[in-house]
């Protein structure tokens, strides 16, 4: 039992180990493919605010706005591929609200972000006065919300994607923009001195064909002083070097745990061997073959390293899949778990290093018992 318990060990260490670092990996993936564009451009002041990159990359709820105009702006320089404006706001705990959340605006006739993953995900985009919810927010399809006193409807519920777009509501600027003149009527909204109709929070960039994208970013920085242009890839860079010493940590812990197996296998072989020096000894002298003793003891070490590898599997199904929800709370990190088939790949995997490591250490002990001489044995069997 000890032994088994060892193997559980090793298997749950490799298993959940190689899940939670590939949801991490998928998660960050989802991460990437939601972002979207090459630059990102707020208000200068947004940019100073400790909690941009959490609002953006977390979804805790936060907003800030600048004049409209600039999109056609920055539209006008040279390397701009496509361009799209985005409007964030953030509901309050009172009653004119349904829930704090975040929401997200989006122009569906210039949106190449957003756009697609509610296509894929929704079917369609919605209407005025519709919104489509995260996988993690309990809202459903047909709900009714409020927000600022405004009555909306759920038009869709999107697919998980491990990311903060789990957590948010999205709309159209059409819809966004009511919303944010409900919160300027209700005292509700920092900036209390907007227009409403004339106001976005961002832009997203995609440059043109042969343009850096430094370059792109860099114009933008030097022709709109209270502007800030920000690359993406610089937003999460720190999100990547996370996930990247956590696979590294997991790694090592998963080799660690690997020679402790080995080693404590073999060791207990070693001590078996003394211990049962006289059972040998009578087998042999039934007329078992040494193959036989060798093949008998391989198959206990076997059906040892396979019976923990199941246990450690099972152990990790009941620990990973049910709490995946506190598990991406703790970690800070995207997190969208793998696909079945990855997830039974990893457990066959896992088994097999499992029995590998069990059947190399009892190959110890078989080596030494068809070695073994059977008189010897029996004289010096305690």
């Amino acid at each position: 039992m000890a032994l088994i318990l060892v193997f559980g060990l090793l298997s749950l260490t490799i298993f959940a180990g190689s899940i939670i670092s590939a949801s991490m990996s998928r998660g960050f993936k989802s991460l990437e493919d939601r972002l979207g564009a090459d630059i990102m451009v707020v208000p200068y002041e947004a940019v100073t605010k400790s909690d941009l990159k959490d609002m953006i990359l977390q979804g805790n709820p936060g907003y800030f706005y600048m004049n409209g105009e600039y999109l056609d702006e920055i539209g006008a320089l040279e390397g701009i591929g496509r361009i799209s404006p985005q409007y964030y706001l953030a509901t309050v705990k009172a009653s004119c609200c349904s829930v704090p959340v975040q929401i997200t605006g989006y122009d569906p006739a210039t949106d190449f972000v957003i756009t697609p993953w509610i296509k894929k995900s929704a079917g369609g985009e919605p209407g005025y006065l519709d919104v489509v919810v995260g996988n993690d927010l309990n809202a459903f399809v047909g709900d009714e919300m409020s927000f600022f006193g405004v009555k909306v409807n759920v038009s869709a519920k999107l697919d998980k994607t491990g990311t903060s777009y789990d957590t948010m509501v999205f709309t159209t600027g059409d819809t966004i923009k009511t919303l944010i003149e409900a919160s300027l009527n209700r005292q509700l909204n920092e900036y209390s001195n907007i227009n409403a109709g004339n106001v976005i929070s961002c832009i997203l960039i995609d440059t043109a064909d042969g343009y850096d994208v430094e370059d792109v970013m860099n114009d933008i920085n030097l022709h709109f002083k209270k502007l800030k242009a920000v690359r993406t890839k610089n937003m999460i860079a720190g999100v990547s070097d996370s996930i990247a010493a956590a696979s590294d940590i997991t790694g090592t812990v998963s080799v660690i745990v690997c020679v402790i197996a080995l080693a404590v296998m073999t060791l207990a072989c070693i001590m078996m061997l003394g211990e049962r020096k006289k059972e040998f000894a009578v087998f042999r002298a039934m007329g078992a073959s040494r193959r036989m003793l060798s093949q008998m003891i391989m198959s206990e070490g076997f059906m040892i390293s396979l019976s923990g590898a199941v246990l450690g599997i099972l152990t990790g199904f009941v620990v990973i899949f049910p709490f995946s929800g506190y598990i991406e709370s703790r970690l800070s990190l995207p997190f969208l778990l793998p696909e079945v088939g990855t997830v039974m790949s990893t457990a066959i995997v896992s088994v097999i290093l499992c029995v590998t490591v069990g059947t190399s250490a009892t190959g110890i002990m078989a080596a030494r018992v068809s070695r073994a001489d059977t008189g010897e044995m029996l004289r010096s069997g305690e």
